[in-house]
């Protein structure tokens, strides 16, 4: 089994930053990706951005040049620092695990941004 801890949530004011974090725990294939996903109120979870264990980094268009994902493989930790932070970035931000060669996608349980003044 695989366990997803998140950390850096909070409340921040428009324009400011925030930097989230999440270890991974637990029988991790070498080769995975890691990444943040994250739901507002009454919409759909969406993607944020990806990194895999290669360096290939993916990115939503709405937070391009905003947003950066890194992740340290030694530690089984991505981050995910967020600037320049807006009203809608407010959501709860998931942090996902996904071992492509297997199929299996694993979920933290969550930490809430909260973007507002």
């Amino acid at each position: 089994q695989v366990q997803l801890v998140e950390s850096g949530g909070g409340l921040v004011q428009p324009g400011g930053s925030l930097r989230l974090s999440c270890t991974a725990s637990g029988s991790i294939f070498s080769s995975n990706v890691m990444g943040w996903y994250r739901q507002a109120p009454g919409k759909a979870r969406e993607l944020v951005s990806t990194k895999s264990t290669g360096g290939n980094t993916n990115y939503a268009d709405s937070v391009k040049g905003r947003f950066t994902i890194s992740r340290d493989n030694a530690k089984n930790t991505v981050y995910l620092e967020m600037n320049s932070l807006k009203p809608e970035d407010t959501a709860v931000y998931y942090c996902s695990l996904h071992v492509p060669v297997h199929g299996m996608l694993y979920w933290g349980k969550g930490t809430l941004v909260t973007v507002s003044s």
